[in-house]
Order: C-alpha cells, then structure tokens, then sequence
C-alpha cells in the first residue's frame, strides 16, 4: 500500500494522495451501513491527504428513486463528510452519475469485443429462465451456459442482420491470479468454474456493475477500492477485466459487514437505520460517526466520544479486521450525550444550539404564553451549560418535566396557602436568599439553605415547604427538585416568579 500511495499513476496520470470513491445506488435513503462505507473511505482519504468521491451508480434504471441521490448527497454533507467530488460539486473525472457515462462503457465493450476478450449474446430472456428452472429442477446453482461464446463470425453477422436483440458478455477464463486484499490478506475465487460469463452491457446501452466499476474506477483514477466484503468473491472477476483492458488495477480492502447486536442483519422495515431518521430524531451526526466506528475496528482503541478529527489521525487500514461489526443501537442515545456535552462545552457550537432551542421553544410552546425573557440568548446559554451530561437531546429541553422553564406558572397565592398559611414568609426568606450577595448557587448548596430556611418557619414541615416553592416555580406537583430548578432558572426568574405568586 506504501507504494500505491506513494505513486497513483492511472490512466489520470495522477501522482497525488489516495483516490477513493463511495459509489451508492440511489434507489433510497442512505442506512448506516452506506454511511460506514462512506466514513471508511473518507477516513483514509484524510488520512493520507487524498480525495473522497462520490459517484452515484444508477445503471438500474428501474430501481432509481427521484431524489434518492441528492438526498445522499444531503445527509453526506449532515455528516461532516462531504465529497471533494460529486454531481454537485463537480470535478475533472466527472459525469459523476453512471447514467451520463453510457460513451465510456459503449467504447469499453467495444474494446473488448475487438480484442475477443468480450461476445455478443443473443439468447432470449425465454431461453435465459428455462436454463435457471432447469438448474433449480436439478438443484444446481443457476448460470448461463456461455452457448453464445461458440458463435462463428458468420453466424454473429447473420443474427446482427435479422435485427435480433443482443447483450455483450465478458469471457471469464480459467486460472485468475491471486490478489492481496487490504483487510482479508490473499485470495482468489475462480469465478469460470462457479459461474456463466457475465453480462457486461445490456440491451438499452446500460452496463452492469461489473464492467461500469472498473471502467469508472480507471478513468476517475481510483487507487484504493474500499467497499463491503460481499463483493469479496466479484474481485477475481474485476481484475480479469482490468487485465483484458491491459488496465492496473486499484488496491482492493472489504470492509466486514455491519450487524445488529444480535448477529442478525440491520432492519429497513420501518426506516429506523436510515440517516433521515436520525437526524429528525434530534441525533447528532458525531454520535453515529462514532458508534459505528467504535463497534468495528480499524482504530487503535475502543472510547465513547471521539471527534471525527480522532477517527482520522487514529485510523489504521491494517487494523480492520476480519470480523463483523455488531452494533447495539440502544447505546446511541448515551453516545448522543457525550457529543452534544461536547458541543455545549464548545463556545462556537453553543451559539448554534441556543437558536435550535429557542425554536424548538417556540415552536412547542407556541399555544402558550412564552416570555421573550425566557428566550434571550443568556438564559437560554446558561439553561444549557447547567443542563450539560443530563440530557441527551436537545427536545429534551422541551418535555413536560422541563416546560417550566419556558413558560411562568400562572399560580394564586390561595392556591400556595392550600399548602401552608406561611406563604408570605417562606416567600420572604426565599427571595432573602437568592438576593444575598454571598449566595452559592449550587444544587448542594441551595438544598442546605432550604433547610436552614425551613427552620425559621413555625408550622411548615420541610415537606410541604419544598411542594409550595415546586407550585410557585414550575405550577407542577412533581418534576426536578426544588434546588435544581432554582439553579436551573436563576436568581432574577425565581425572584420574579415568586413575587408574582405572592401579589396574584
């Protein structure tokens, strides 16, 4: 690998860092096992100061969804992965979409058919489901018999005149060539004695997979191909097309598959593992870099909290492993804390959060009397920054338990004296010392007060004291403690609220 990076020379000419590409289908939403794909390949890009692509590989017409592809796009960039090169951005090796490279595989197939490394094929799709039911019948793996690579010149001329339809096919031979992959070590899979020769070209002018990958992988100067391990056995068959073209291959790593914590495979069915979902769900994109991340392997430790910056400087290719990654998505919420903790202690990315939550406030509470004070940007800051570690989302300021601080109670003073007849004077020594100058507003602290406080009342137990002062502050019957709440809201809002509960 040292030397592939040392020297990328391709039919680009290139001599730069690595060249990788993530090469998504757009036929939907981006899952976490594409966004581990993408985060691998952008890693070792940065890693070694070369390019992260995105191709977006839509030769199955059939299968395409409008928008699937700008909406990978979108949630690449929500990462904080963005492509140096892509449809939108552009680039010198684009079209960056398949279905505008149909020139390059047209002139590729031909290549092979001069060379006699590739045939045209003209048996009916009829033809083609009775070999697989026979073969079924038989209880034998399905593929085409090559009758096609027989045919005479001739004959080949003769159908081509009777306007028969046709696909080309490549010849797969036997003896493949070992090849060292990055993460699975040496291997080869004799593909000629296991399958017919593959369809390279269809009927409409659409290659297939195959032969699109290693015509695109060529001419966008791809030097390192890192993709999941289900292509594992396909690479004995992309490299003999690379020796049929008289191409150098690039550097082939598969990367294990991503599992549920079970073993079994990662659910679509209700959507809960694609992008779009996290992130409505109020998900940092850091908390997903970093789970998927720290349940695989390729890093040079296992921690909770690591930036994107962290996964690049520790990231090692010769450090995947072979093993799947098993991912426990029930930890994500507690991964979402520890970086949303990291973007409160962050002065930059503070200020971003006090905007979505003063959204989200208004947009929650909007049927309800909101105070602006309750909105400026000092009190929103400091709700944050004492409420760093105890939450996990953001909408997590906005749940019932935490409505008190964005809406003042509406409560009588009749109502606190149904509790204690000392409404006045519990309120005097509250307000006596959240105004005193040496007042320590500390949870700890303020929880001894309050009972120094309670003290100098005559009747009220400390009970019925702290369920007065939870009314006038929040106009809950239950929620955080008392001190929690005064820390939480400050000594002007509680002074304010308990004044305006002694004069209603």
């Amino acid at each position: 690998m040292a030397r592939a990076l040392r020297a990328l020379r391709g039919a680009a000419g290139l001599e730069r860092g690595p060249r990788v590409r993530f090469g998504p289908s757009p036929t939907g939403f981006l899952h976490l096992g594409g966004l581990r794909t993408a985060l691998y390949n952008y890693i070792f890009a940065k890693k070694h100061q070369g390019t992260f692509i995105l191709r977006v590989e839509d030769t199955d017409q059939n299968r395409v969804v409008p928008g699937a592809a700008e909406g990978i796009e979108d949630m690449l960039d929500w990462a904080g992965i963005p492509p140096d090169e892509s449809p939108r951005r552009g680039g010198s090796f684009g079209p960056y979409q398949q279905s505008q490279r149909l020139d390059f595989y047209r002139s590729a197939s031909d290549v092979l058919l001069e060379r006699g490394a590739a045939y045209r094929c003209f048996c009916t799709p009829q033809r083609l489901e009775l070999l697989k039911k026979e073969a079924l019948r038989s209880q034998q793996t399905p593929r085409y018999d090559n009758r096609c690579r027989h045919l005479t010149p001739t004959e080949v001329a003769e159908k081509l005149s009777q306007g028969l339809d046709w696909v080309v096919r490549f010849r797969l031979e036997k003896g493949v060539e070992p090849f060292q992959d990055l993460v699975y070590g040496w291997n080869k899979h004799e593909v000629a004695d296991v399958e017919g020769d593959p369809v390279i070209l269809k009927g409409d002018g659409f290659p297939t997979y195959h032969l699109a990958n290693v015509v695109d992988d060529h001419y966008m100067g791809i030097s390192h191909v890192l993709r999941g391990t289900e292509w594992l056995t396909s690479t004995s068959k992309h490299l003999l097309l690379y020796k049929a073209f008289g191409w150098d291959p690039p550097q082939f790593g598969h990367l294990p598959l991503l599992l549920n914590k079970d073993g079994g495979k990662l659910s679509k069915r209700q959507g809960d593992i694609f992008l779009e979902r996290f992130a409505q769900d109020g998900y940092l994109p850091e908390a997903l870099l970093d789970i998927i991340t720290n349940c695989g392997s390729g890093f040079a430790e296992k921690q909770m909290g690591r930036s994107l910056e962290e996964l690049i400087s520790q990231f090692e290719i010769g450090r995947i492993t072979t093993h799947s990654a098993l991912l426990d998505l029930e930890k994500l919420p507690e991964f979402n804390r520890i970086h949303l903790t990291h973007h409160i202690e962050n002065e930059g990315l503070r200020q971003k959060l006090i905007r979505e939550v003063q959204l989200l406030v208004e947009h929650v509470y909007e049927d309800q009397q909101v105070d602006q004070e309750v909105l400026e940007k000092e009190y929103v800051e400091r709700v944050l920054l004492l409420r760093k570690g105890h939450i996990s989302f953001l909408k997590n300021l906005v749940s019932s338990d935490y409505s008190y601080l964005w809406v003042r109670p509406s409560v009588s003073r009749e109502q606190l004296q149904t509790i204690s007849a000392e409404v006045d004077e519990i309120g005097k020594l509250v307000l006596g010392l959240m105004t005193r100058p040496d007042a320590v507003l500390t949870v700890e602290e303020l929880n001894k007060d309050l009972k120094s406080l309670q003290k100098q009342t005559k009747e009220t137990k400390y009970s019925s004291m702290m369920k007065l002062l939870r009314l006038a502050l929040s106009g809950q019957q239950h929620g955080p403690s008392v001190a929690e709440m005064m820390v939480t809201l400050g000594p002007k809002e509680v002074c304010g609220r308990i004044h305006k509960a002694l004069s209603s």
